[in-house]
């Protein structure tokens, strides 16, 4: 193994080096749903983000993506699996399979949690100081996450509130609607990598810009359509996006506020729709641009 390679156990280079697989249900990561990053065991290199990951009770960790460029397929000596690898390593990872219908993208990626390194949203956001964050509000934090989470990148994605009179509010005290707060989603993104203004674009198409008293059938102050922002280039960004919607005929109801507080809601809220392996029942795409 190279000196530039991180030191296996006996255990982990079984599985890693010599291609073995733990035990099913056996590993760390199989039941595992922190929002984050899952990197390589021996090079750390970043292989999955949390929102690829599914439930598929399998026995170990699935995803029905990567990110790009990050894994490599190889034919097994019998023809009959595909075998996935780090593709900086070439460390064993597990085996791809398709056309098992268990996401909408049709694909599973089987891995043992012995060969994955997890890292959580918040220690990237620590580490990475070239992370930058936005701020929105459209209705249910739920969905807005969801699919805000698919967007190439974004780091992570996390439900909280934003806008109201108190500290540190609950989610009942939220929706007794009388705390004046929203329920909003901090995005955190590459800026070399994604731009507010795409972001911003991925907001208006995901939820109905123009519904002035909540968000489909979750009506109430807390579900309005709001974006945070954290600077005059943020808010003039918002304001043009705005204006190119009311040229093509929709009455905006977008309301523009400066950044405050952002509370992280509980953590139950926390990728709920992966947790519950449910899909938003409010929000989808419609593209507008």
């Amino acid at each position: 193994m190279s000196d530039k390679f991180n030191q296996l156990d006996k255990e982990e280079s079984r599985v890693i080096i010599d291609k073995g697989t733990e035990r099913p249900f056996s590993g760390q990561y199989n039941d595992f749903v922190e929002g984050g990053l899952y990197l390589c065991k021996q090079c750390d290199a970043p292989l999955y983000r949390s929102q690829h990951k599914f439930q598929s009770s399998c026995g170990w960790p699935s995803f029905d993506d990567e990110i790009e460029g990050a894994v490599k397929r190889v034919l097994d000596a019998d023809e009959r699996r595909t075998e996935i690898l780090c593709a900086n390593c070439d460390g064993h990872l597990g085996h791809v399979f398709e056309g098992e219908m268990l996401t909408d993208k049709n694909i599973r990626h089987c891995v043992n949690s012995i060969s994955l390194k997890f890292v959580s949203s918040d220690e990237l956001k620590e580490k990475d100081s070239k992370i930058a964050a936005a701020y929105f509000a459209g209705g249910c934090f739920w969905g807005v996450e969801h699919l805000m989470n698919q967007q190439p990148g974004v780091v992570s994605v996390l439900s909280g509130y934003m806008g109201g009179e108190i500290e540190n509010p609950s989610y009942e005290q939220v929706c007794s609607k009388t705390t004046g707060h929203l329920e909003v989603v901090e995005v955190s993104y590459h800026p070399q990598q994604v731009s507010f203004e795409t972001l911003t674009k991925l907001f208006f198409e995901i939820h109905d810009p123009t519904q002035s008293d909540g968000q489909g059938p979750d009506i109430g102050n807390q579900y309005l359509s709001a974006i945070f922002y954290r600077s005059d280039d943020e808010k003039q960004t918002s304001e043009k996006l705005i204006q190119i919607l009311k040229d093509k005929g929709l009455d905006i109801a977008t309301r523009l506020l400066p950044v405050s507080t952002f509370w992280k809601a509980e953590d139950y809220h926390q990728d709920y729709y992966q947790k519950n392996g449910q899909q938003p029942y409010c929000h989808r795409y419609e593209k507008r641009f």
